[in-house]
């Protein structure tokens, strides 16, 4: 058994892990904290913004494969991810730190400079997050061992993006003489960033010292560089390698779901449930138990009944949970903002409803290594790196599309900027809830039967690693 195909030690899944600390900041700056910057502090329309964001997403997006071809194709003394690994940590912790620093200036000016910053951010985390994910078929061949290798680093994500999101919501965002609404504080976001741009910074390096021994050395103990896509043809063949198109169709919609939920967030939970400082401090530690559920359960339930099917189920446990309590508002059955089982009720279906989601989303990666093996099995090619940047280009453009339907969503439904929680037109709220969840309700149930439809399983994959073991390389 070779070193990759053992199991990946617990201190190398942290430390690798602990790299997703950027991506969790940064996704969680953007899908939550953002377009409201934007538009409520900033003073830019929720639409104008929310294209500007969608903007960035579809133009790195379609920069990934690029990225990832050309960590395919990279060949140095340290092998082919490393490089990109540790030259991503300046330029991602400098870009964050000037998105969230826009100079007072004209709507066009300040359209163009959160649509050039947006794009460097997610340039720079792509240069980062595609070769990042790419090594993770090489750091273990183990069908199960995978899958938690990705929910550490999901757990480690999450749990910096959910850290950020408490300091700011309980320590960074909250009223003040000059501010009497917390979420309009403006210095609270120039000192958000800075603090998400340390952490950056190092989680990057820290991941990337990490896997250096255990990546490089295989990589320089390889007598012939591994074929890959070389030109455009062949990485078209690649992306329509039919399991691969299957589960990004799977994750279009669960991706999707995710996006518009996160950028909806602050004006669900301050308009249609009142909530204030102290209720949205909360809310950040509930979702951190969300975290911590799918990173008890997911393993189990892949083990017991598989990647696929337990993404489906945990898929349609999340549109169940997350879409009820605005169900039973609407149908006067939910408790009221004021009531004090408001609190238990709707925290407890968000907990159950994110760890459900995160889940499904832990075995979506998982499921991309196992599509890189059946890939290599069928084509004789290693396109890891390329396989990767499409994950990421898949759910950056639902992503973008996510915020993009929510700036729209917020312009729609004519919601006043500034606005105080309580003060807005119950019409205004009532129309906000209704779109909101009858989208999320429709994407998620036709995630949930995408999930069925990929081929892949544990046995195809020990079958394959057996022939592939004991095959001759490729010729030359």
């Amino acid at each position: 058994m070779t070193e990759t195909s053992s199991k990946l030690p617990l201190k190398t899944k942290l430390l690798y892990g602990s790299g997703a600390a950027a991506y969790g900041i940064k996704d969680n700056g953007f899908a939550v904290f953002l377009l409201y910057y934007y538009n409520q502090v900033v003073g830019m329309r929720a639409d104008v913004v929310s294209l500007a964001i969608a903007i960035a997403l579809f133009v790195d997006a379609m920069i990934d494969p690029i990225i990832g071809q050309m960590t395919d194709r990279t060949r140095t003394s340290i092998g082919r991810r490393h490089p990109w690994l540790y030259g991503s940590a300046i330029p991602i912790a400098i870009a964050w730190l000037l998105l969230w620093h826009p100079p007072e200036a004209s709507p066009t000016v300040q359209f163009f400079y959160l649509l050039t910053m947006a794009m460097l951010v997610r340039f720079s985390l792509s240069a980062n997050e595609v070769p990042s994910l790419a090594i993770v078929p090489e750091l273990s061949k183990d069908y199960h061992d995978r899958t938690s290798i990705v929910r550490y680093r999901s757990l480690l994500g999450w749990t910096s993006g959910l850290v950020m999101m408490v300091l700011a919501y309980g320590v960074l965002l909250v009223p003040s003489e000059e501010y009497p609404v917390g979420l309009l504080n403006k210095d609270g976001y120039s000192t958000f960033a800075f603090i998400g741009a340390g952490i950056m910074f190092v989680a990057v390096l820290v991941s990337a010292t990490s896997t250096h021994r255990r990546i490089v050395d295989r990589y320089q103990a390889e007598k012939a560089h591994p074929e890959t896509a070389e030109d455009f043809s062949q990485m078209l063949a690649a992306f329509r390698f039919s399991p691969y198109m299957l589960l990004m169709f799977a994750g279009v919609f669960a991706f999707t779901n995710q996006g518009l939920t996160f950028a909806m967030t602050p004006y669900l939970l301050t308009h249609v449930w009142e909530f204030g400082s102290t209720e949205l401090t909360l809310y950040s530690a509930v979702l951190f138990i969300g975290v911590i559920l799918a990173f008890v359960l997911v393993t189990p339930i892949s083990m017991r009944i598989g990647k696929a099917k337990g993404a489906a189920y945990l898929t349609f446990l999340a549109v169940v949970f997350g879409t009820m309590p605005y169900w039973l508002r609407m149908a006067g059955l939910f408790p009221e903002p004021g009531s004090p089982y408001l609190i238990p009720a709707l925290f407890i279906a968000i907990i159950i409803a994110i760890g459900a989601s995160i889940s499904a989303m832990i075995l979506t990666f998982s499921m991309m290594a196992d599509v890189t093996d059946a890939y290599e099995y069928t084509a004789g090619k290693r396109t890891e790196g390329l396989f990767s940047s499409g994950m990421w280009l898949m759910q950056k453009m639902v992503g973008g599309m996510g915020i993009l339907v929510s700036g729209l969503i917020i312009a729609f439904i004519q919601l006043p900027e500034q606005a105080v929680p309580g003060s807005v037109d119950p019409g205004i709220v009532d129309n906000l809830a209704l779109i909101f969840v009858t989208i999320i309700t429709i994407i998620g149930l036709t995630g949930t039967w995408a999930y069925t439809l990929f081929p892949l399983n544990e046995e195809d994959h020990s079958d394959r690693l057996s022939k592939l073991a004991t095959a001759s390389p490729p010729a030359e």
